[in-house]
């Protein structure tokens, strides 16, 4: 059983998958207040679903690539079983995770994008340094900035712990609205940091205050 915000089709609005088309499964509940939090209709907002039921809506999309989000989506029991049937499916699964939890219920074969809390969320103290240790090469790691302070913290944790060689990508996205692009753009040029800057693709495509997209 599962406790479900919402399922919908979409285009993916991060990682290395953006622009690609993806069902996202987004559940209830995050034990985390991050302070830029686009989604705090995901803490209490939602339905229990039969595992069964999940995997009918999803496959009624016909879509090869299924992201399982949040809230936490591994505050749910059930979710490691979500994502094993959707392997089974032969679906491309990606879990967005927030870094806070350990990774190891998670099925081999799901590409966690992990976040690495930053200063301004207000939960970089939450973080499970642990987890950098279960990160597999097709893993990806991403740092949602605020400010100056956060690039600092994000650096040095990328330099830290060798990140761009244990994984797919680092991902550094502005919070959207918070921090400009071009600023954050300039400061990775002039690092030569080993990272992606990402936008919030859907956010630019529909307006940021949109929900199932």
């Amino acid at each position: 059983m599962l406790t479900v915000n919402e399922i919908f089709h979409s285009i993916q609005g991060e990682s290395t998958r953006a622009g690609e088309r993806c069902v996202f499964v987004r559940l209830t509940a995050c034990d985390l207040r991050c302070s830029w939090c686009d989604t705090p209709y995901a803490f209490h907002e939602g339905r229990k679903m039969e595992l069964s039921e999940v995997l009918a809506q999803v496959d009624g999309f016909d879509c090869g690539m299924v992201e399982v989000t949040g809230g936490e989506p591994l505050l749910q029991r059930d979710a490691p079983a979500l994502m094993r049937e959707l392997l089974e499916r032969g679906k491309t699964v990606l879990l967005e995770t927030g870094g806070h939890i350990s990774l190891d219920r998670v099925p081999p074969g799901v590409i966690r994008i992990m976040d690495v809390k930053c200063p301004g969320s207000s939960e970089a103290h939450r973080m499970d340094w642990t987890n950098i240790d279960r990160l597999q090469p097709r893993d990806e790691v991403k740092f949602v900035i605020s400010d100056r302070a956060d690039y600092e913290y994000a650096r040095g944790v990328v330099a830290r712990h060798a990140l761009a060689e244990r994984v797919t990508a680092v991902l550094f996205s502005p919070v959207h609205g918070v921090l400009d692009a071009r600023t954050l753009a300039e400061w990775v040029l002039e690092d030569s940091l080993p990272v992606r800057v990402q936008l919030q693709l859907h956010k630019y495509i529909w307006s940021p205050e949109t929900r199932g997209v």
